[in-house]
């Protein structure tokens, strides 16, 4: 059913951040990624390398306010590149979900990219900090992301109580609920919808 490459670039220039993102939904799991925040570089490799997903990130933020901008607007840049690179979403699954264990952490994330953006986000953070990142910023991150791309995201955190453990299980679970998302059935010819159309 794939008949082209389906990779987007995607560039946000403001007053506090300066984004340039290319995203190939059908990569190898490749990144390079520079955000100027050591442990979110971290998380976004985690992304790519366990979504299947070539991911080259570049961030200058304004980071002597703090992580919000850069974290929030790379979100934004995200979801915008995932939503260019799925296109017209003709055959592909829509849904997909996952539960991944980390040592103490279990996470479930589920997805839809139905065209309508929902975020519900249930997972609360013992620390404050995980290294230099603000723990609150993954909400806002996802956040971002299911506006942008214009999907539902669903995150719980089932069992937790290391930050940095709880944190990559989620960004890891949503790469591999976004593979299955965005992977090809033959079985459907146009788009997975009984609407016919996924806004």
């Amino acid at each position: 059913m794939q008949t082209m490459s389906r990779t987007s670039n995607v560039t946000r220039t403001t007053k506090e951040t300066d984004i340039s993102m290319i995203l190939n939904l059908d990569g190898e799991g490749i990144s390079h990624i520079d955000t100027g925040i050591g442990f979110f570089n971290h998380m976004l490799e985690g992304f790519s390398k366990h979504g299947f997903f070539n991911l080259d990130v570049t961030i200058k933020g304004d980071l002597d306010v703090d992580g919000h901008h850069t974290v929030e607007d790379a979100g934004i840049v995200l979801g915008t590149a995932i939503k260019e690179a799925v296109g017209d979403k003709k055959g592909i699954k829509r849904y997909g979900y996952f539960i991944l264990p980390m040592d103490d952490a279990l996470a479930l994330c589920a997805v839809d990219l139905c065209g309508r953006p929902y975020l519900q986000f249930d997972c609360t953070f013992p620390n404050d900090m995980v290294g230099g990142f603000d723990t609150s910023l993954v909400r806002e991150f996802f956040y971002a992301v299911s506006y942008s791309a214009g999907m539902n995201i669903h995150i719980k955190m089932l069992n937790g109580e290391n930050s940095h453990h709880m944190i990559e299980a989620i960004f890891k679970a949503f790469a591999k609920a976004l593979d299955d998302a965005v992977s090809y059935d033959p079985r459907i010819k146009d788009v997975l919808s009984t609407k016919g159309a996924l806004a």
